[in-house]
C-alpha cells in the first residue's frame, strides 16, 4: 500500500519540493540479481560468480546498478499512489548516478521528491530525485532525476 495518495494532476503539482516518506525495505536476493542477470544477458562475474565475488574487493555478488533503477517504478507505487489519471508512463531520465554498490543480501529503499511539474501536449510532466538508500549505509546507491508523464483519461 503506498504511503501518500495523491488525486489527479492538481494534486501532483500540489507537492512539488515534497519530500515522501521512505518506501518500506525490500532485500535484493542473488535469486533477484541471477534472474535480472538472465533476462539482459549481463553475466559478468561481479552479479552472478559467488565465489570469485566472495575473493573480490567487493566481498560479495553486487546488484546490477540497472536492476537497482528497475525498481524505480515499483518503489514509486509503494511511496505514492496517484488516482484520477489515466496511465503513467516512465518518459526518461535527466541526471543519474549510482554512488555505490549494492552486495547480494542488501535491503534498500527510496526516498522521492518532486522537483518539477510541467504540462506537455500530452499530460503532466514530472521530474522525480530518486534516492535509492542501502540499509546501514552512509551514501546512497543510487541518485536520480527521474522524469514520468501522468496522463489524464481521455489522452490515452
Amino acid at each position: 500500500m503506498a504511503a501518500l495518495v495523491v488525486h489527479g494532476l492538481e494534486g501532483i503539482r500540489a507537492l512539488i519540493g515534497h519530500d515522501f516518506p521512505p518506501t518500506p525495505w525490500i532485500k535484493l536476493s542473488q535469486r533477484k540479481i541471477d534472474a535480472f542477470a538472465a533476462c539482459t544477458g549481463d553475466n559478468q562475474w561481479p552479479h552472478v560468480d559467488v565465489n570469485r565475488a566472495r575473493n573480490s574487493t567487493f566481498g560479495s555478488t553486487i546488484a546490477h546498478g540497472y536492476l537497482i533503477l528497475s525498481l524505480v517504478p515499483m518503489l514509486w507505487h509503494q511511496a505514492c499512489n496517484v488516482l484520477d489519471t489515466a496511465v503513467t508512463i516512465n518518459y526518461g531520465i535527466d541526471r543519474l548516478r549510482f554512488t555505490s554498490h549494492v552486495e547480494s543480501g542488501s535491503e534498500i529503499r527510496a526516498r522521492f521528491q518532486i522537483i518539477d511539474a510541467r504540462d506537455s501536449a500530452h499530460g503532466l510532466r514530472t521530474t522525480l530525485r530518486v534516492t535509492i538508500e542501502k540499509r546501514h549505509a552512509s551514501k546512497p546507491a543510487c541518485v536520480g532525476d527521474i522524469i514520468f508523464l501522468f496522463q489524464p483519461f481521455g489522452s490515452e
